[in-house]
């Protein structure tokens, strides 16, 4: 069905998005970190999605971003995912943002429609 690449510093939310994700047909890659991430999505496969924590360790989620908009593949999909406040984002790079705790349904709603192509 698609790619995507999951960046978060919370094992507990990898295990769940990954779970959610491949149940619903995608293969997942996970990076617990932005640098891992990027090191992901330079030598990966083109991701069809890439979600992403906002606050982690080494590198945020706005830094991750900022390197996919500036790469050659700028118009991969990125969601935001924080439970911190929206004024840390820099929205202009996300497609969608998604405050934690957020629901599964919402989460797939807005997969759904970032690769609606795939």
């Amino acid at each position: 069905m698609g790619y995507i690449l999951v960046i978060d510093d919370d094992d507990h939310i990898c295990y769940i998005l990954s779970a959610f994700l491949t149940g619903m047909g995608y293969e997942v890659k996970v990076a617990h970190d932005g640098e891992e991430g990027i090191k992901h999505f330079d030598k990966g496969r083109d991701f069809d999605l890439v979600i992403t924590d906002i606050r982690m360790p080494r590198m945020g989620g706005c830094e991750v971003a900022r390197y996919i908009r500036g790469s050659d593949r700028p118009s991969t999909p990125i969601v935001a995912i924080t439970g911190f406040s929206e004024n840390d984002i820099s929205k202009e790079f996300f497609n969608s943002l998604l405050m934690k705790p957020f629901n599964l349904e919402a989460l797939r709603d807005v997969v759904t429609s970032l690769t609606k192509n795939c």
